[in-house]
């Protein structure tokens, strides 16, 4: 089974690389599912119904939220009434689903502790929820720090198939496979690359100068990026993993890595 991951799509220049690239993707690669974290997805912020059936329409099978899932509350409460599109376990009486499962997968949304809404202990939750599965297991962990994705995987190694962070926008250097589970602590954003996490530089600037909330707003031009993960998988454990990293230039594989070999 091969699976694709992307990771926070940022609006438009997001979109416009997904629809792009993924049906491409998707037949090089034989790409049995496609998961994708919708969270960022209208203009940075949320989700709406629009821009989800526009991303659906170019390939996505399951979306994994995170802390900008209620952000568009109206449309997030009417689209997680769909059984692949999903919100994190953290969430304690939230409107819809936090996994996915089928004959062949399950797929979770899950949120870090550190800088998040406040909720479940996803730890805990997870250690149990994992607990005899014998699908191949994925785990979107939409997290700020580091250390909470290392410890998850800590947790559950050999237990899933695969924790990959999201969050950050920064793409991380540390793909590995141990004891079948696939690791890498941020996938990066799917959006503006040149600017600060997608979002034009002019906010965040204004925020650190002045310790004052500010407004943050997608850029209409930018030099994009895509970067998503593809996993190979045997039964229920990641056989390879390599990363993608595409640009209007060319695409990329930055890191490979294969189960039994360091």
């Amino acid at each position: 089974m091969n699976i694709l991951f992307i990771g926070d799509i940022v609006g438009k220049p997001g979109r416009k690389l997904i629809k792009r690239y993924l049906p491409e993707l998707r037949r090089k690669y034989e790409i049995d599912y496609v998961i994708a974290n919708y969270e960022n997805l209208a203009h940075g912020f949320g989700v709406t119904e629009k821009v989800y059936n526009e991303i659906k329409n170019a390939g996505v099978d399951v979306f994994t939220g995170g802390n900008h899932t209620f952000d568009k509350k109206k449309d997030a409460l009417k689209l997680l009434s769909e059984d692949k599109i999903l919100r994190p376990l953290n969430y304690f009486e939230a409107p819809g689903k936090w996994y996915y499962e089928d004959e062949n997968i399950i797929v979770i949304s899950a949120m870090g502790v550190f800088s998040m809404p406040y909720g479940k202990n996803p730890f805990r939750e997870l250690v149990e929820f994992v607990r005899d599965k014998e699908k191949f297991i994925f785990i979107d962990f939409h997290a700020e720090a580091t250390a909470e994705k290392r410890t998850l995987f800590h947790l559950l190694k050999g237990k899933v198939g695969a924790i990959v962070g999201t969050h950050t926008h920064i793409g991380t250097d540390d793909l590995e496979i141990e004891e079948g589970t696939c690791y890498l602590t941020d996938i990066g954003l799917t959006g503006c690359g040149d600017n600060v996490i997608g979002m034009k530089e002019d906010g965040p600037i204004a925020a650190m100068l002045t310790g004052l909330k500010q407004h943050f707003d997608v850029p209409d031009k930018c030099k994009s990026v895509m970067q998503c993960l593809i996993i190979e998988s045997e039964g229920r454990k990641t056989k390879r993993a390599f990363k993608l990293k595409i640009t209007k230039e060319e695409i990329i594989k930055t890191l490979e890595v294969e189960n039994g070999v360091q």
